[in-house]
């Protein structure tokens, strides 16, 4: 309906508990269980300390599940952390966190996701899609600039660069399912729905079929990874190497497994749209993390059942441990089989992601954090057609350029920062809003959002520690939104967030 006393539209509740399920479980099973299994092997070395990350990460992600359950529920409007984030400490924290997800967590990953469709799709076809369209050489520059008083002078150096058709199959993808999100949200919620369905069979069918067709043992699980390649993974990091620790190999498998469970929350970004959300919002949540955290289980234990540590450590960069585990039952046909499903399942978190992801400078825009047509509905569907249009064409750049992997490194430390933040809102908004209605409330408050923050503050402190110059690269690229904040906020920054609030 149409807000007639501050003429504009809102958002319209579309999508069931179905559809909400979907939303995480399809943003969440991407390729990352898929293929990152070889990497944490060499991390850790044994299965037992893989199976153990995959846990860690999911008990942790459960646990902010539950805390952002209660935060959801009284709060069910569009961009969820986005608004958790303003009304706990203020606009510059909401700002900051908006400028991350547009500028590198949500475009970044969907540029990485369609690329990774165009790859799974030239390996269906043997190989014969990827052609090289454009090569050239990018010489280096020097630059220098002031700081207050003192000259910081630095150079990018050079570089080759390189344009495929692989490339522009990603931005088709983009394109394609930017548009199919710009009719109306039950339709989204509806193709999520398929896609979900489809990753889940997947995961069951490597998973349980290794186990019950596979000629696998056991005793896999009592060895370890000496003696794996371990490909384009660094020494620091990698079991057995010189210079090796534990604990940094320990928080670098537990990185990767929270990049596999990234966007568990991302219902909370179509809060505004999701029917009874006081009751399937904490559901959406709650059971969504808790059933990706068994699939996880479950595939990642037929993994070693099938391959020993050092045969999965070995696996080719250009594989993936889930195509030679599927090969071993279902024979060559199982490469086929994987592409297909592989490039089903990037298409459908490509698909959530763009769905979630413009929600949230749809948002910012009706604060008056951004420019005020991305806060425009359209009459037709009532979904943010500007805000996807933005957020699409910054995908395609990004996909082009080929920097989304730097990018995207830096996602995972940035986007728990936040995290972190929105777990402690919840102190927050229980003295600032005691009677404040609330349909769920936190499983184990205070303890379960106390050892939430203490073990995410306690990853992000490791991170800090173990891998110093990406953390602080994540923390500037985050710092580049205070400029673009001051700016807008001159613009727009006479709106009230009460004004905003709604939907």
């Amino acid at each position: 309906m149409t807000d007639r006393s501050k003429g504009r539209l809102d958002l319209v509740r579309g999508l069931g508990l179905l559809a909400a399920v979907s939303i995480i479980i399809g943003n969440v099973i991407g390729t990352g269980v898929f293929l990152k299994a070889r990497v944490m092997t060499c991390n850790v070395g044994s299965p037992g300390w893989v199976l153990t990350a995959w846990i860690a990460a999911g008990l942790l992600s459960l646990a902010g599940a539950l805390t952002y359950a209660e935060i959801a529920a009284m709060k069910p409007k569009a961009a969820g952390d986005y608004v958790f984030l303003r009304d706990a400490y203020g606009r510059v924290t909401s700002f900051l966190y908006g400028w991350m997800q547009m500028f590198i967590a949500k475009t970044g990953s969907q540029a990485a996701v369609s690329v990774a469709f165009a790859i799974f799709l030239n390996d269906f076809l043997g190989g014969t899609l990827r052609r090289v369209l454009y090569s050239g050489y990018v010489p280096g520059r020097s630059f220098s600039f002031r700081v207050l008083w003192w000259f910081v002078d630095f150079e990018i150096g050079n570089f080759t660069y390189e344009l495929t058709s692989l490339q522009i199959v990603a931005v088709m993808m983009i394109v394609i399912f930017t548009t199919i999100n710009c009719a109306s949200v039950w339709v989204g919620g509806q193709l999520a729905t398929y896609f979900t369905a489809i990753k889940i069979a997947l995961v069951l069918l490597v998973g349980v079929g290794a186990f019950l067709l596979a000629d696998g043992s056991f005793g896999n699980f009592a060895m370890d990874a000496a003696g794996g390649t371990c490909e384009e993974v660094a020494d620091t990091v990698k079991y057995g190497a010189a210079g090796f620790t534990f604990l940094g190999g320990f928080s670098a498998a537990m990185i990767g497994a929270l990049w596999g469970y990234d966007g568990w929350n991302n219902v909370t970004f179509v809060a505004g749209e999701v029917k009874d959300p006081g009751r399937n919002i904490p559901i959406a949540l709650i059971g969504g993390t808790a059933l990706i955290m068994v699939l996880y289980v479950i595939i990642n234990a037929a993994y070693f059942y099938v391959l020993t540590p050092e045969m999965i450590a070995s696996v080719s960069t250009q594989s993936s441990v889930a195509q030679e585990v599927a090969v071993r039952f279902l024979g060559a046909g199982a490469l086929s089989l994987m592409a297909i499903g592989l490039m089903a399942s990037s298409a459908g978190t490509l698909h959530t992601s763009i769905l979630s992801g413009a929600r949230v400078p749809y948002a910012m825009a009706r604060d008056g954090l951004m420019f005020e047509r991305l806060g425009r509905l359209s009459e037709a569907t009532r979904v943010p057609v500007g805000a996807l249009i933005v957020q699409g064409i910054w995908a395609c750049l990004l996909a082009l350029s080929g920097s989304f992997d730097t990018l995207t490194n830096y996602v995972v430390f940035g986007s728990w920062i936040f995290y972190t933040l929105v777990g402690g809102s919840i102190f927050v908004f229980r003295r600032k809003y005691p009677d404040m209605e609330r349909p769920y409330k936190a499983f184990g408050y205070p303890v379960v959002p106390i050892l939430f923050i203490l073990t995410a503050t306690a990853l992000l402190v490791n991170t800090v520690a173990t891998d110093t110059i990406n953390s602080l690269i994540g923390i500037f690229l985050l710092l580049l939104g205070l400029p673009v904040y001051s700016y807008l906020n001159r613009i727009y920054g006479g709106r009230s967030e009460s004004e905003s609030s709604d939907g």
